[in-house]
């Protein structure tokens, strides 16, 4: 087995979602896309940084024939299945089952579903694409490759486990042998409801726990997020539940467990953008974001004025995580307060609080200031490219995007200190010329109104004063929130994994 990545050691990553690949892995990488969150982008980085040093690097994903099929028609139309007959000899190995070809979408509404489709992957990963691989080390990603650890674990081969999102389902011993996998010759490395004595009194009536069996099993893990992962060791998040909670801790103590950032997708950049009205960069940032701002308004029926501190909401509108019932709590006294400057607040989001948003801004009359509108990604462009602040109150945070994208436009954050937001933005001090946007410590409206009116300090400061500031933001985003710089963590990563004796399971 080869010991580091000078020696070329062959590098599987299993992800069910990936959104490119890098010219030379295959026939068709830069067309072949499924995509449904931020893992899809890590997962195209990582692959793309391995390749471009030199690692023997492969991918196993599940052959969403009907998404790629969808996608491909205008350049292969049916030559597709003659172009997949070569995949075998690539790097792209596409997990076979008529499960996967007629998805319109990644993931289902319906947990069965998931669940269906995630077996169905592993067992082809298990069964098919590793033997043929026989990789020197295993990337799994999420509870949908949560079962690979584990034979991985039994096979001697390096495995890490990263988890994107912490959301987990459970089944049976006797579902996953029935979906084709020989679970019972690893069946100890897994991780169940409740402990596991011997194999047939566990089969039928002790449920896996696949997200928690991939931290147990895997060799090293990690979150997008050190803060994050912090968080859940200590105990500050309770949607964590608690076994999941103590296998992270057992990693993180015995020094198998780390954090690491996600990056914005690299279509995000005000300079190359061409879903906004004015490309810019931090040398002329001023006038492409005045206009785009007066574009933006024009377009959204906003008061037209040059002036006006626009805020951002980019984030889903649920009740749960992403901190809607703060903004909705003070959403009139917000607008009120500054109501001379003419503030504005765009939201770019869907959810369940769309509505009451919706609501409040017909009952005070604010169509003129406050803009509710459905998730489009064109209009999400613009908006980071118009605003002033992008506003992200989460009560958690396991990574977080848009705040990295948000200073990237130029677009300074304003975030609940928790998190990826803490990992990834500073309180702005113009006197020491750092930081990067505005933190409020405690969750609460309280906490939620000074940070918007310590960011409208700094709106009200000279120009000059300002532009510098921001000139200095956009310039150390760009180099500090890239997917390079993840993937280079990434392969540190894989190297000292690689060179750490691993023992198997006897």
């Amino acid at each position: 087995m080869s010991s580091s990545l000078n020696k070329n050691p062959r590098i599987l990553i299993v992800t069910p979602e990936i959104t490119y690949l890098p010219e030379g892995m295959g026939n068709i990488t830069n067309n072949l896309t499924a995509k449904a969150g931020g893992l899809a982008d890590v997962s195209a980085a990582l692959l793309s940084a391995l390749f471009e040093h030199g690692a023997d690097v492969h991918v196993a994903l599940p052959d969403y024939r009907g998404i790629f099929n969808a996608q491909l028609a205008h350049i292969f139309g049916k030559e597709l299945d003659l172009i997949r007959r070569k995949m075998p000899d690539e790097r792209i190995h596409l997990a076979e089952d008529k499960v996967f070809y007629y998805l319109n979408h990644v993931y289902s509404n319906y947990g069965w579903e998931n669940l269906k489709i995630a077996l169905s992957f592993q067992r082809e990963a298990i069964n098919n694409i590793i033997p043929h691989v026989r990789p020197d080390l295993i990337h799994c990603n999420d509870w949908m490759t949560g079962l690979i650890p584990a034979m991985a674990r039994k096979m001697g081969i390096p495995c890490l486990f990263t988890i994107h999102n912490i959301h987990t389902t459970k089944t049976f011993l006797s579902n996953i042998e029935d979906a084709g996998i020989d679970a019972a010759s690893f069946w100890q490395n897994f991780y169940y409801e409740k402990m596991a004595y011997d194999y047939w009194g566990t089969r039928e009536s002790n449920p896996v726990d696949l997200l928690t069996s991939g931290v147990f099993a895997a060799h090293y893990v990690n979150t997008v997020s050190p803060t994050f992962l912090s968080e859940v060791i200590e105990g500050k998040h309770n949607f964590v539940e608690p076994h999941l909670r103590q296998e992270l801790s057992n990693k993180w103590y015995a020094g198998c467990a780390t954090g690491i950032l996600n990056a914005p997708d690299p279509t995000f950049n005000p300079s190359k953008d061409n879903e906004i009205f004015f490309k810019y960069g931090a040398n002329n940032f001023k006038e492409g974001k005045l206009k785009n701002k007066q574009a933006f308004q024009k377009m959204l029926g906003l008061t037209e004025d040059d002036r006006a501190p626009l805020l951002f909401w980019p984030s889903r509108l649920d009740s749960i995580q992403k901190g809607s019932e703060l903004l909705a709590d003070i959403l009139y006294k917000v607008v009120s307060s500054y109501w001379d400057l003419n503030l504005q607040i765009v939201f770019v989001a869907n959810g369940e609080y769309q509505q009451h948003f919706r609501n409040i801004v017909d009952f005070h009359h604010f169509h003129n200031r406050v803009a509710v509108c459905n998730f489009d990604e064109r209009l999400e462009h613009i908006a980071y490219a118009a605003s002033d602040f992008v506003l992200m109150p989460s009560r958690f945070e396991p990574c977080g995007l848009p705040q990295m994208i948000g200073i990237i436009y130029g677009s300074l954050p304003i975030v609940h200190n928790t998190g990826g937001l803490h990992d990834t933005i500073t309180n702005l001090d113009v006197n020491k010329k750092t930081g990067n946007g505005f933190l409020f410590d405690y969750y609460d409206t309280q906490g939620l109104f000074w940070a918007i009116g310590e960011a409208i300090n700094f709106y009200k400061m000279p120009s000059d004063v300002k532009q510098k500031q921001i000139k200095r933001i956009m310039q150390q985003s760009i180099d500090n929130f890239n997917h390079s710089v993840t993937a280079k963590k990434y392969i540190n990563l894989y190297e000292k994994m690689l060179q750490r004796p691993l023992i198997s399971n006897p």
